[in-house]
């Protein structure tokens, strides 16, 4: 996009966010409120405890708080009025550090506005917390140090930014290695018209901007990021007839991802690792992404991005790391069905009607490895289900439907197998 363009851009969005939009009630989609996730106890008890004002000027699409927090730097892209700041503020205690940067001059304002109040209610000696005027895709010129944080997080600002890709650069500048990026955003399911782009509203409720969600994996892994790793996602219902003629059959959904820098070191090999637990707030089980959980002190085996990752990050003293060979069971029985098949004859008779869709493939009595759970559409039935890695194959389950039975989709994106994490996006879309 040129540069004129951009600045157009900035300028909607700096006045949408610091005048039309006076508080959440003002939002005209349901992009911005999404819950990306269930929010835990010890993080509800924080929200709480940040002021009013600045809760209802929050606009995010999800909830961007990562685990492990003690201690840590992190960094807030578009923090708007502080309410992420203020909820992470309390968790990395008074020896780590938050800075919070916002192009919105309005909104910084009012983040700034409650520091003392919140220094106090924490119970600090002096604020942890400190707050930027400036644009996200040039941190370097706001005076933000390489190399200098352990974490950034975003909260549904990446998709404000036309060019997203010197966003995720100057982001994998200024972490740490071994840290992250943790963020939600709004993606598409298609390439987003000209048309969507240029409506000032759709850009400033979050959908001019989206990103096609294949292009997120390409931009990582250009700058060097790992893969990108879906944490959690659901979809954005507009609820504006207006808007929804303008978007046509574009669908959205907003998503929650980790992208890790790692050093350049030699592979860690396959792994079978154990949470030692103690985290605060996954003391007995921590959800590290989509694809996988750890309950403590049980095995789980793991392929060689994920000990990559869990051994060169805050992480690598939460669990134990014991090399093995990579090797996963087969299948006792495996039957392939077409879908139409499977609705003439097969177990999904008379339970769902249009044409096929995708290719079923199905086991009965076997219980594959569990490591995450999405949603399927299916000739747009929703079956919950998880998935699992079967040597190059990214397999799917659905189980509550039919008793006994458990039916496997196929991806039909071999690379995705090697990329975790990314690789349901398109039918938890049901694109």
């Amino acid at each position: 996009m040129a540069a004129p363009r951009d600045a157009e851009i900035h300028k909607d969005v700096q006045n949408y966010y610091g005048n039309v939009l006076k508080t959440s009630a003002d939002l005209q989609t349901n992009a911005c409120v999404t819950p990306a996730k269930g929010v835990p106890e010890y993080i509800r008890k924080s929200l709480q405890n940040v002021h009013e004002e600045v809760t209802s000027r929050y606009y995010g699409c999800g909830l961007v708080v990562p685990e492990h927090l003690e201690n840590c730097r992190i960094l807030d892209l578009g923090s708007g009025s502080g309410r992420d700041c203020y909820v992470l503020s309390q968790l990395v205690g008074q020896k780590g550090h938050i800075t919070g940067i916002d192009m919105t001059k309005v909104q910084v304002e009012v983040a700034k506005a409650y520091l003392e109040y919140h220094t106090e209610k924490f119970g600090f000696q002096t604020p942890n917390v400190t707050f930027l005027h400036g644009q996200i895709e040039m941190l370097a010129e706001a005076g933000i140090q390489k190399e200098s944080y352990d974490i950034v997080i975003s909260n549904c600002v990446i998709n404000l930014v036309p060019d997203k890709q010197k966003v995720l650069r100057e982001v994998y500048q200024v972490l740490k290695y071994g840290g992250e990026l943790y963020f939600s955003d709004v993606y598409a399911s298609l390439e987003v018209s000209e048309d969507i782009k240029s409506h000032k509203v759709l850009w400033g409720e979050c959908l001019g901007g989206a990103l096609y969600w294949k292009d997120l994996a390409v931009i990582a892994k250009k700058i060097g990021f790992c893969p990108p790793r879906l944490v959690t996602a659901n979809i954005i219902t507009v609820g504006n007839k207006e808007l929804e003629r303008v978007l046509g059959d574009c669908r959205f959904v907003s998503a929650t991802f980790r992208l890790f820098k790692l050093p350049k070191t030699e592979p860690a090999g396959r792994c079978q690792v154990v949470y030692n637990g103690g985290i605060m707030g996954h003391e007995k089980e921590l959800i590290f992404d989509a694809n996988f959980t750890f309950k403590e002190g049980e095995a789980v085996e793991v392929d060689e991005e994920t000990a990559a990752i869990l051994r060169n990050s805050r992480f690598a003293h939460d669990f134990l790391f014991t090399p093995v060979e990579a090797s996963l069971l087969a299948p006792q029985t495996k039957v392939c069905w077409t879908f139409s098949s499977l609705l003439q004859s097969g177990p999904l008779k008379d339970q769902t009607t249009g044409p096929p869709k995708t290719t079923v493939f199905f086991t009965v009595g076997y219980l594959p490895q569990l490591i995450s759970r999405i949603f399927v559409w299916i000739n747009d039935l929703i079956f919950f289900c998880k998935f699992f890695l079967f040597k190059d194959l990214v397999l799917f389950y659905v189980y509550g439907c039919f008793p006994q039975i458990y039916v496997c989709v196929l991806s039909a994106v071999p690379t995705e197998a090697s990329c975790p994490g990314t690789g349901f996006t398109e039918l938890l879309c049901g694109f």
